[in-house]
């Protein structure tokens, strides 16, 4: 009768721990879904442009401070005017554009949380450049930036230069966050880091800038020129490098420079990178009164002297200028030396190339990935337009970037492929898009995400989920235990049961 009694006992305990375990799950899951929301939580960035600035207002439930993975864009403003470096002559002047944004950020924020709310400025290459030209006139912008924010109703947490390395970083850890690639919500609703999944490469083109950053192959080896950032928990190598000069306007106003240098008459230029028929008359200044111009200025330098430029739409042409803007000498056949004398690992993985990058893109016609041919051949038939057709091809008409598409479109061609080394092979794997949802990819996100600390230095509440075998192999195996379990307890009963119905016959011995 003990015998039987253990297995029975045995099998209730699994029984009860099965049924408490699935009751368990369920309770869990039902509170998750009854927490309601406290309310919001809003922080704001301005990203100060070399051209434009963007401002960003960004919410994410109260109660999420430090368990993070719940920021997402709220709405976005477009500054009207140039960048803030443009102000160097008039820092004053910066408070009336801004006012249009700030007025409609006030009015989506609600006023009891504005004084909660901070406010950030992060200035890009623009900024870098002036302040290598002139620092004096690069603080004052800063300090005028300050006091403007200073009477506005939210808690200002500075104005700063941020690095081109930093730059670069924080547009990828915005790129991975907003893919998923950094935190995902598991069946319990908790966040966890996602299962094998791999990060994406971040390619960002500014005006004055453009950066690369991404996981290499073998971050040990690229270990000097990787920076470790520790994000929920998990150390990634970031391989990041900003070009100074190379982004696509201060580009374009080198290619400028040249043609000018190459040109017998210095009154009028062709230009095969504009198109065929534009003509345009530009003050010396606008391209020679750039840092990344001033080693080619000519010896007879008036600022204020007009130049006509006269648009021949030759994409050969175009692509040979566009090429002598790259240094490929001063790497001397290295690989893992592109150009300029620059270190950089093999591009490994998916990438995904933003800003001026998805507009070069969007104005040729193509969108998301598609092959280098394709590329080819649509760079080849937008440059081959002339300014009339131009204006029938484009889907938003801008005198000042219609005319410059063709150059970028070859910019990005001799800085994806000949620069960074991507071929044919490896160019579908990057993704030319400028949102996920509708976050859009840029720095800010990134920037704003580290200076709040809502990326937890320790990330205590980021638990490691079970492999999507194993957890399903539990399922299973927790579901048949307690069938088993149940199976086996109707069995012992049906066996007693029956052993209490069997009549006991004795056989009698009678001695012969």
């Amino acid at each position: 009768r003990m015998l039987t009694r253990t297995p029975s006992i045995v099998a209730q305990v699994f029984l009860l721990l099965s049924i408490v375990l699935v009751i368990a799950i369920a309770v869990i899951q039902i509170n998750q879904q009854q927490i309601v929301s406290p309310g919001l939580k809003y922080g704001i960035v301005l990203d100060a442009g070399s051209s434009r600035t963007t401002v960003y207002v960004y919410e994410w439930p109260a109660e999420k401070e430090n368990n993070t993975g719940v920021v997402s864009q709220t709405f976005k403003c477009n500054v009207k005017g140039p960048g803030i470096s443009s102000y160097e002559s008039s820092p004053g002047a910066l408070a009336k554009p801004l006012d249009d944004c700030l007025n409609k950020v006030k009015e989506r924020i609600p006023v009891h949380l504005h004084k909660n709310t901070s406010v950030y400025l992060g200035a890009t290459a623009g900024m870098r450049l002036l302040r290598l030209q002139n620092e004096s006139a690069a603080n004052e912008v800063l300090a005028s930036v300050q006091n403007y924010f200073r009477a506005q109703p939210f808690e200002f947490r500075g104005a700063q230069i941020i690095t081109g390395p930093e730059e670069g970083v924080y547009g990828w850890i915005t790129a991975n966050y907003l893919m998923g690639n950094f935190l995902e919500r598991n069946l319990w609703r908790t966040w966890v880091h996602p299962y094998r999944k791999e990060t994406v490469g971040a390619l960002d083109l500014g005006g004055a800038s453009t950066q690369i950053s991404f996981i290499p192959e073998d971050p040990e080896e690229h270990f000097n020129t990787t920076l470790q950032v520790k994000l929920y928990g998990y150390n990634y190598n970031v391989y990041t490098h900003s070009y100074q000069c190379y982004g696509r306007d201060e580009a374009e106003k080198r290619l400028l420079a040249l043609l000018l240098q190459k040109s017998n008459a210095s009154a009028n230029v062709d230009n095969p990178c504009y198109p065929q028929n534009y003509n345009t008359a530009l003050m010396m200044k606008y391209f020679f009164g750039s840092l990344c111009t001033h080693s080619l200025r000519p010896a007879n330098y008036y600022p204020n002297q007009l130049v006509n430029f006269h648009g021949t739409g030759d994409p050969g042409l175009c692509q040979e200028m566009v090429s002598l803007l790259f240094n490929f000498t001063a790497c001397r056949d290295r690989e893992d030396c592109p150009f300029n004398g620059i270190h950089q690992p093999k591009v490994k993985g998916n990438f995904v190339a933003f800003s001026g990058f998805y507009y070069t893109i969007n104005a040729l016609n193509l969108s998301g990935h598609f092959s280098l041919d394709d590329f080819n051949s649509s760079m080849w038939f937008f440059c081959s337009q002339s300014w009339e057709q131009l204006q029938f091809m484009l889907p938003k008409f801008e005198e000042i970037y219609a005319r410059s598409y063709c150059f970028s479109a070859n910019f990005i061609y001799y800085l994806l492929v000949h620069g960074y080394n991507f071929n044919a092979e490896t160019w579908p794997q990057i993704h030319f898009q400028k949102e996920v949802g509708n976050s859009s990819i840029a720095w800010s996100l990134g920037y704003m995400l580290s200076l709040t600390n809502m990326i937890p230095a320790e990330g205590k509440l980021i638990q490691l989920p079970l492999k999507p075998s194993l957890f399903t192999g539990l399922l299973i195996f927790l579901t048949a235990t307690a069938l088993l379990c149940l199976l086996f307890l109707l069995y012992l009963c049906v066996v007693s049961h029956h052993r209490k119905d069997t009549p006991h016959v004795e056989h009698v011995f009678i001695p012969e």
